[in-house]
């Protein structure tokens, strides 16, 4: 068993949002990582992949999840799983949105032309 106490969270921004990460291995030897992700009302991240399925809960707020070209909507209690290789973008509503994510740790994040963009700091 591992408590990871809250003062253990790790922050980390990017343009498009801040994710704080509450699980993963470098924290305790999580095989999944955990995070929350919060984006600012009508932010909105690249297209994407990652070579692992990824599971959002939405906490508050909402979003457009575009999906292999195909637009979704979530709200809060909203659940969107993500397979492996799926080209995915976020783009928030204009309350914003905020979400945990889980998937499994060292998943690895793609842009669509295969450019290796590595494991991100809040899943390491």
């Amino acid at each position: 068993m591992t408590v990871i106490p809250a003062t253990a969270a790790r922050r980390s921004e990017t343009p498009n949002a801040i994710m704080t990460t509450l699980a993963s291995p470098t924290q305790g030897g999580a095989s999944l990582a955990l995070w929350r992700v919060d984006m600012a009302p009508g932010a909105s991240g690249p297209e994407h992949l990652f070579d692992v399925e990824q599971t959002w809960t939405t906490l508050g707020g909402a979003a457009t999840v575009t999906v292999d070209g195909a637009d979704h909507a979530l709200t809060a209690g909203d659940t969107i799983v993500l397979r492996g290789g799926q080209v995915r973008r976020i783009l928030a509503g204009d309350d914003g949105f905020q979400a945990v994510v889980a998937a499994s740790a060292g998943a690895r994040a793609f842009l669509p032309d295969g450019t290796d963009r590595g494991v991100p700091p809040w899943i390491a």
